[in-house]
């Protein structure tokens, strides 16, 4: 951290120009995904305002944008920011199945899928085959696709922004900061979209805080913004669109389903802790 007062205070004034500009832009995208239409393309200019606010406020204090972490860092740790978001979606969705709030998938269910994903008319897959297909396009082209939205934001908020952050805050305090930061840029979405706003506000933020303990450890252990891509990829794919679908809701049991229901969020909560005490072990 730095020692002098003046060096603390240019970090702050960076800190603060940084969420001034993301604000302004991100308001733009937040008004067309309300008030007009909640698309593709409104959505993905959202994801990528941070990543716009970090390139104008490096210009703005005369820093190369290739002082960011670009390279790819060890693939020890790519290959850990997929398994994980994976491994704890897959937990909360077997909890989910054990205890009952959602039921395991039906062959309607999953034939109605792969008309979604097209795979109906290919051959003559039975319901098995199309759910193993589907689990495969989605857990690689759909995640590589998905990581070009999720660059935008994690240019923003782990390649520049932590590390801001690390320069006058610990681990702990760079993870809550940012991860309140983080939470409360989707605010609009979720009181605009919400059925159960308070409670989902509430998952909202330990879902995200949560994250932020994880994200923050992979992005500081490996020197790179690419597990981070990776991760919020995997983690957005997993827990909205492979693991839903095969599961069948259960009905009065829905708040405990989806990336805001009460499972998700005991879940990351557990994986959150772990990394939170891992890395003040390991002194990061």
């Amino acid at each position: 951290m730095p020692e002098s007062l003046s060096e603390r205070k240019e970090t702050w004034n960076t800190i603060f120009i940084f969420l001034a500009i993301v604000t302004v832009i991100s308001s733009l995208f937040h008004f067309a995904i309300v008030n007009l239409y909640p698309s593709r393309i409104y959505i993905g200019g959202l994801m990528w305002c941070p990543a716009i606010a970090t390139i104008i406020t490096l210009k703005l204090k005369k820093r190369p944008i290739s002082s960011l972490n670009w390279n790819w860092g060890n693939w020890k740790y790519i290959r850990l920011s997929y398994f994980i978001p994976a491994l704890y979606g897959l937990i909360t969705y077997i909890l989910i199945w054990v205890f009952g709030f959602g039921s395991w998938t039906n062959e309607e269910a999953i034939t109605d899928w792969g008309k979604e994903l097209g795979l109906i008319g290919i051959g003559t897959l039975n319901p098995t085959s199309i759910a193993i297909i589907a689990i495969i396009l989605l857990g690689t082209i759909e995640v590589i696709r998905a990581a070009a939205t999720t660059l935008g934001e994690e240019i923003g908020w782990r390649g520049f922004f932590i590390y801001e952050l690390r320069k006058v805050l610990s681990f702990s305090g760079v993870s809550i900061f940012s991860g309140i930061i983080w939470a409360t840029w989707h605010w609009p979405l979720i009181v605009y979209y919400g059925e159960n706003i308070i409670l989902e506000l509430t998952t909202f933020y330990v879902v995200i805080l949560s994250m932020s303990f994880i994200m923050t450890y992979y992005t500081f252990k490996s020197k790179s913004l690419w597990p981070a891509v990776i991760f919020h990829a995997v983690s957005n794919v997993y827990i909205q669109k492979i693991l839903p679908e095969l599961t069948i809701k259960n009905e009065g049991t829905e708040h405990w389903l989806g990336e805001n229901g009460i499972m998700f969020t005991i879940v990351t909560c557990v994986f959150g802790i772990y990394f939170w005490r891992k890395a003040i072990k390991e002194k990061l």
